[in-house]
């Protein structure tokens, strides 16, 4: 992820709205929404500022609290023919502190890491056999941060490493559930030149296609007990070889699927996932404290020989 404190395509933010706005419209940061807001008790998407509360409430939360969000990544090798490859999957833990803005939009500041496992377990993996080349390559343990998203009614300003920028979708209600869907492509120059790390580059341009939905119970989005919803949250990735799986020269791409859910407390983690987070990146829950960005892309750069 790059530094992105330009704005790019999440910069489709609608204009900003004060607080003035967000209490005439019975929104004010302290109060949830209710039932009685909205016409038979559905959404009134056509309100930005609502629009802006609804996504920051199913997405993370409208009040200054952390949010803890895991996904259970499972990953493939696509080589552009035939069929996907497992390759491994990688508990996902992404830690971000939210709080609600006097434009009207909400911030979140965070960062993410990544474990990888032996596929569809939580056997945290030292060591990977590639299965298109039969290597044994060490893993390379995934951490970022920090990254900053502003969300407003129809788009989302990032800074800090984010690599990504979504485009926001149509949020929609299908029967009593909200869908909130975003889609986010990058194409980059690649930091690992193939010439200099031939088994290590992907090639000339970094590519990435990543394409999420969150969905949450209308009930709890007009809930005014709740600060944030209980959401499912799903997506699906294409992206570029990473360098630590030493596929340089082999055309293809690893293709990702995710599912997950917010928590409130790391204790509600699925069993085993915290353990091998505390083993492998234990840093990721002192990330309001670091001096210096991190990205694992470039991380893992310095740290390696070309090969």
């Amino acid at each position: 992820m790059k530094d992105s404190e330009t704005i790019s395509r999440r910069a489709v933010l609608g204009s900003g709205l004060g607080v003035a706005a967000l209490a005439a419209a019975g929104l004010g940061h302290s109060g949830a929404l209710s039932a009685a807001e909205t016409p038979a008790g559905r959404l009134d998407l056509e309100d930005p500022a609502l629009r802006a509360k609804v996504r920051a409430k199913t997405l993370g939360s409208i009040e200054e609290e952390l949010v803890y969000t895991f996904y259970r990544l499972h990953l493939y090798g696509y080589l552009h023919d035939g069929n996907l490859v497992p390759f491994f999957t990688m508990n996902n833990l992404n830690i971000t502190r939210w709080k609600p803005l006097p434009n009207g939009n909400y911030l979140s500041v965070g960062a993410e890491c990544g474990v990888y496992c032996k596929f569809d377990t939580d056997e945290v993996l030292d060591v990977w056999e590639n299965p298109v080349t039969g290597e044994k390559r060490k893993v390379w343990d995934f951490i970022g941060g920090p990254l900053k998203v502003e969300i407003g009614p129809d788009g989302v300003i990032t800074g800090g490493v984010a690599e990504l920028s979504p485009e926001v979708l149509r949020m929609e209600v299908m029967g009593d559930k909200l869908f909130v869907p975003t889609a986010a492509h990058m194409a980059m120059p690649n930091p690992f030149d193939p010439k200099e790390w031939p088994k290590s580059s992907s090639g000339t341009t970094r590519y990435w296609d990543s394409l999420l939905v969150a969905a949450a119970e209308v009930s709890d989005i007009l809930d005014p007990s709740l600060s944030m919803a209980p959401a499912f949250l799903q997506f699906q990735n294409l992206g570029s070889w990473h360098p630590w799986l030493g596929l340089g020269g082999h055309a293809g791409r690893t293709y990702g699927r995710a599912y997950g859910t917010k928590y409130r407390t790391l204790d509600d983690l699925p069993s085993g996932v915290l353990k091998g987070i505390e083993k492998r990146v234990p840093e990721i829950f002192d990330f309001e404290s670091w001096k210096e960005p991190r990205l694992d892309v470039i991380d893992y750069k310095k740290a390696r020989k070309p090969e």
